[in-house]
């Protein structure tokens, strides 16, 4: 047993090989392309997209791989097919003439089709094989299945026919594309067999909700291969096919721990100094007039200013009345759109549906490849969706920007009540810095506060900043508290003033008092030198009296000793009877 399990492992399995259609967002859905050398088939009504689909398919094949391509068509003529790419930038005349592109028109008239039980499509894969072989074609559009078989009724003829079709493609070593209409109920063609005997089925859905057209595509079945099985929105403008994948659910991305600045200094400080991670996601949410696209745009200003690129999303205001507005706070947006750093994409949500506009995003930063990204409000989405499918398009736009590392700031309206402010449809929870600007009424006026209700893995202050707009543009001031608790506005300044009057008449009357104290010292010391001059005079006389009786003393004591001497006949006086010479 342990060598058999051993044998298993060593056998090498080779995955299916693919072709790269060229269709942004196809490739990554199917992991590579489409089956390559098998047939696949895109089924779907009328408008979804099918015959582009399949059109670009072979263009994208000739112009980006390589491969010339055979387009057959039962419906629309030759020149009808390239006047419709045409606004597409595709020129499928000069591919022609390079012999890169074969297309050819096939006339089938359902009355010319009679049921005779040897109905075969010999003549089809004669002039099939011609054209592939004329260009060495490796890629072929058979357009629409469907006018081979309007005519036939027999199942087992059509299954037959069908399955001689798909062998005669697998034989001629081709990559097809088989378009098909969309049967009824459940089934995903006309004739209901067409998605059993093709190796891959591509669904393509055109619906409209609430006046909002969409379009969608699902792959339905991909043999020996892995594929993406959800519905995809899919977007068909000048450029072609578009098709957003669903970002990937494992939280496997990678962070930056690099810093960049809100443009704001004071806002910076407020998270540490620093400002917001890059490739983290910001929202900016408030009541109307509280300054959040003021807030947005200086972000975006910041941005520019780094020689950075930056792509704002307006679905409120014009790109020229934002520009204006924000010259009346200082800020000149105009030199960065000229610069070619700042770009404006400007559209009603009504446009098309959320998921086109997720698709419209998706591509415009592929295109542009900015560092930062700006949505100014993203709650007018609410009108093309619900809250809970704002969502999910926000998750999916958020996983694809931080696995760009591009960092995006929304801004949001919310409303005077405390679940709004905890909502923002939904986002809150999901983005990495969230800040909130709030009206404080009081006094009669109305300021604007700003509070940081989280910022992810960074130190944030937890106090509340006055957030001021003025000429010379954005600040935020640190609130007043005051004794009756925090004060802002004028009630701020009026406190100061009170206290400010405070202090001069506490200085006043600290002078005053000085004066007073200097006064009484002077005094004082006045005092002083009398008493000490009395206490020198009384001493000095006290000091005369001693000197006087020290005097008497002394010559008392001295007469004293003459005295003695003098009884002692020791005394130095004349002798008598002794005369002297003359």
């Amino acid at each position: 047993m342990s060598m058999s399990k051993k044998k298993q492992r060593d056998i090498s399995y080779t995955s299916l090989p693919k072709t790269a259609t060229g269709i942004n967002g196809l490739d990554e859905i199917t992991e590579g392309g489409l089956p390559k050398g098998r047939p696949t088939l895109v089924c779907g009504e009328a408008g979804c997209g099918k015959t582009l689909l399949s059109l670009e398919f072979v263009i994208r094949g000739a112009m980006e791989f390589n491969e010339p391509g055979v387009f057959m068509a039962f419906e629309e003529k030759a020149d009808e097919l390239a006047m419709n790419v045409t606004s597409l930038g595709f020129d499928l005349d000069k591919l022609q003439a390079d012999k890169k592109i074969r297309l050819d028109h096939v006339h089938i008239d359902r009355s010319e089709i009679e049921e005779t039980g040897e109905y075969d499509l010999e003549g089809l894969f004669i002039r099939l094989g011609y054209a592939i072989d004329s260009i060495g074609a490796k890629r072929v559009v058979l357009d629409t299945l469907e006018n081979l078989f309007s005519g036939l009724s027999n199942q087992t003829i059509l299954r037959a026919e069908l399955r001689r079709l798909f062998g005669f493609l697998k034989e001629k070593g081709v990559t097809a594309i088989i378009t098909g209409e969309r049967g009824e109920g459940s089934s995903l063609t006309r004739q209901g067999l067409e998605e059993y005997v093709s190796d891959c089925v591509i669904l393509l859905d055109h619906r409209v909700i609430n006046q909002i057209s969409t379009r969608r595509l699902r792959i339905v079945k991909y043999r020996g291969s892995q594929h993406g099985t959800n519905e995809y929105p899919f977007l068909i403008d000048e450029d072609g096919i578009s098709v957003l994948p669903v970002t990937s659910l494992k939280l496997e991305k990678d962070v930056s721990s690099a810093r960049i600045s809100s443009g704001l200094p004071a806002l910076d400080h407020m998270l540490g100094g620093k400002g917001f991670f890059k490739g983290s996601s910001v929202l900016v949410s408030g009541t109307a007039g509280t300054g959040k696209t003021s807030i947005a745009a200086y972000f975006a200003n910041e941005t520019c200013n780094r020689k950075n690129k930056c792509l704002y999303f307006a679905f409120e205001e014009s790109p020229k009345q934002i520009i204006r507005n924000m010259k009346s706070i200082n800020v000149d947006l105009q030199k960065h759109v000229d610069s070619g750093l700042l770009f404006f994409h400007a559209s009603r949500p009504t446009l098309y549906g959320l998921e086109m506009h997720l698709v419209a995003i998706y591509k415009l930063i592929k295109k542009l490849r900015p560092t930062a990204v700006v949505l100014d409000p993203i709650t007018n989405l609410i009108t093309v969706g619900s809250v809970s499918e704002v969502k999910s398009m926000l998750i999916r736009l958020i996983d694809f920007l931080q696995e760009e590392q591009i960092t995006v700031m929304f801004t949001a309206l919310t409303l005077n009540t405390v679940i709004s402010d905890q909502t923002d449809e939904g986002v809150s929870s999901l983005v990495d810095a969230w800040l909130l600007v709030r009206d404080i009424e009081s006094n009669g006026e109305r300021n604007r506060g700003m509070y940081i209700m989280k910022s992810r893995g960074m130190k944030h202050s937890n106090q509340v900043r006055e957030f001021i707009i003025t000429d010379n543009g954005l600040d935020l001031v640190d609130v007043y508290l005051g004794p009756d608790g925090v004060l802002i506005g004028s009630a701020r300044e009026a406190q100061k003033l009170k206290e400010k009057t405070g202090v001069a008449l506490r200085d006043f009357a600290v002078t005053r008092k000085d004066r007073e104290v200097m006064r009484k010292r002077m005094m004082l010391e006045a005092k002083i030198s009398s008493l000490q001059a009395e206490f020198e005079s009384a001493e000095e006389e006290l000091n005369k009296m001693y000197l006087e009786e020290e005097l008497k003393q002394n010559i008392l004591e001295k007469n004293r000793q003459e005295i003695t001497n003098i009884r002692r006949g020791t005394a130095d006086t004349p002798k008598e009877g002794v005369k002297k010479k003359k």
